[in-house]
């Protein structure tokens, strides 16, 4: 595939030169570029080439309709970018020399692929082969990475993130950082290294690396499974990092008294916590169970491997959220202290 890119480059090199006076300055000429975006994380990238294009319909603009909230949409209309309903024929591809593909969500047919003279590149957010897949940011914090990054690769016809990589930043991963502040911050770091890779083009296509096969790891999405808080298996560190992973678009779950319950507010213990910790936690206690702490404020819950984690706010089903003092005195004050234990649902004692 990037022997062909190598070749169209040659073969449309002498048309470039002759009469292409516009689009997005390259180190040697300028290019024309069709982007394939549908929302939070692909904006900042549609952003950054429209402002660096020179003249109108050098950018354009493919996106799903389905959604009306949809800000690439939005944001194409508000500037008057030529603007494509997915699916797109080859033919509406023709006029442009290179495809983007920012957090896209489909894949593009080989027809498409073939359709652009230098190919179809794409920013994903992680460091590939790394968290292939549609979650890579989630992935990441959940593991307990200590850092990610974005990749530039190019797209292969058929499947998903398997394509050469042209260039690669790191970001490093924060210990209490949640999911929406690093998603931003990728975003942005992903849409000035894809400007650097256009600007630096055909040089930059010209050092593309391929994947080590021996270093894939996936990252699916997102289930409900994923969202079930397991006392037995998951220690509070693992509960931690799956609320920080989903924070902003799933809540970790759990039930009480057979009742469905959101953790809103899940912190790691305070050093604070050591003394109430040893005070109410016997050996024959099971994970799931906690105990409110006056204190500190919070619910202290129990996890694998004897490690705790605090509840600052819940919410139980059909109930507003509260805060773990609103949950003390109007639940367990009532059941003077028996039947203390979050469960987990049937599904989550198999993750």
């Amino acid at each position: 595939m990037f022997l062909k890119i190598l070749n169209n480059f040659y073969k449309y090199k002498r048309k470039f030169l002759s009469f292409r006076n516009y689009g997005i300055k390259t180190n040697n000429e300028e290019v024309k570029l069709l982007f394939f975006g549908t929302d939070n994380f692909s904006l900042p990238t549609l952003k950054i080439l429209h402002k660096n294009c020179s003249g109108h319909g050098d950018l354009g603009v493919v996106t799903s309709f389905k959604n009306p909230a949809n800000c690439v949409k939005e944001y194409a209309q508000q500037h008057n970018l030529p603007l494509y309903k997915w699916p797109v024929s080859p033919g509406d591809c023709q006029p442009y020399d290179i495809g983007v593909v920012v957090s896209f969500g489909h894949l593009i047919p080989t027809s498409v692929i073939q359709a652009f003279p230098l190919g179809v590149i794409n920013v994903h957010a992680s460091l590939l082969p790394r968290w292939r897949g549609a979650a890579p940011i989630i992935h990441a914090i959940m593991n307990g990475d200590t850092e990610t990054g974005v990749s530039i690769m190019r797209i292969e016809p058929k499947r998903f993130d398997v394509g050469g990589v042209f260039a690669q930043c790191c970001v490093p991963i924060k210990p209490y950082v949640l999911m929406p502040e690093l998603h931003t911050q990728l975003a942005e770091e992903g849409a000035k290294l894809l400007m650097n890779v256009i600007r630096t083009y055909p040089q930059s296509f010209e050092k593309v690396e391929m994947q080590n096969e021996d270093k894939v790891t996936y990252a699916p999405k997102i289930t409900d499974r994923l969202t079930e808080a397991n006392w037995l298996r998951m220690s509070s560190l693992q509960l931690y990092n799956r609320y920080r992973a989903l924070y902003g678009y799933k809540m970790l779950n759990t039930k009480f008294l057979g009742k469905n319950v959101n953790l809103v507010d899940v912190r790691l213990p305070s050093s604070n916590a050591t003394d109430v910790i040893s005070n109410n936690f016997p050996d024959y206690k099971q994970p799931g169970s906690f105990v409110f702490s006056k204190e500190l404020k919070c619910l202290l819950v129990l996890c694998a491997q004897r490690t705790h984690i605090e509840v600052h706010q819940l919410r139980l089903e059909g109930k507003k959220t509260m805060t773990a003092a609103d949950f003390n005195n109007g639940f367990i004050k009532k059941l003077n202290g028996e039947n203390l234990t979050f469960t987990c649902n049937k599904s989550s004692v198999f993750i």
